[in-house]
């Protein structure tokens, strides 16, 4: 089964990182997707900083553009990948590995994938 696992941190928590710390954990990212080269279906992406992002959000008068993200979270998401494991329990386990988890206010949120539609055919 697919599962998505999505990257997020607290950005005043990762400006807080010493810089050679932040750097020696990404290498260990570099290397954990080296590791789990044989689970990962998808390498997803990096994602640019949340100051970049733009959000189009349900308003009384019809879709509303805004600047910046529409999330209430403290967290944002940086990136995410997908991997294709047996279970849930798989997922986490990788999961668990995540360098970043060693930096403050760093979080993987995992989803299964929809793969499956026949559901909403006919």
């Amino acid at each position: 089964m697919k599962y998505v696992l999505m990257f997020t941190s607290q950005p005043e928590l990762d400006a807080a990182v010493d810089p050679d710390r932040a750097q020696a954990v990404y290498k260990e990212v570099y290397e954990w997707f080296g590791t789990h080269a044989d689970a990962i279906s998808d390498s997803g992406a990096e994602l640019h900083p949340v100051t970049t992002a733009t959000t189009v959000r349900h308003d009384d008068g019809g879709p509303l553009v805004v600047d910046g993200p529409f999330n209430e979270a403290k967290e944002v998401i940086g990136g995410f990948t997908v991997v294709d494991v047996a279970d849930m329990d798989a997922a986490v386990a990788i999961t668990k590995t995540w360098p970043m988890l060693q930096l403050p206010g760093c979080s993987v949120e995992i989803r299964p994938m929809v793969e499956d539609y026949s559901h909403m055919e006919g």
